[in-house]
């Protein structure tokens, strides 16, 4: 199972890639240190041949994300976040984007 993400660029910065196998859990960081007070975070998926797909967004607050079978962790600044696949499946290899707004 592979996870791509895109190349860091300007407000936050991820890893360029994640593999696991099916079943393995696996944390997608995101690095946000210039975010601002009113910033929103944002998760998306792009699965092969798809449009984004808008998986969660935030201010602060941590949440579990049960449609796919995951959680939104966010730090208690507000720097870095995290989308938590606890059991991902092949239907999951997808490229994963953080973004800021």
């Amino acid at each position: 199972l592979f996870l791509s993400v895109p190349v860091a660029r300007g407000q936050v910065q991820q890893e360029p890639s994640l593999e696991t196998t099916e079943g393995t859990g696996v944390n997608i960081s995101c690095s946000h240190p210039s975010i601002q007070t009113r910033d929103y975070i944002y998760w998306y998926r792009q699965l092969p041949g798809r449009g984004p797909e808008l998986l969660a967004f935030t201010v602060k607050e941590s949440k579990e994300l049960p449609a796919i079978a995951g959680q939104l962790w966010v730090s208690a600044d507000r720097h870095w976040s995290a989308l938590c696949l606890g059991r991902p499946r092949r239907g999951d290899a997808a490229v994963y984007y953080c973004a800021l707004g």
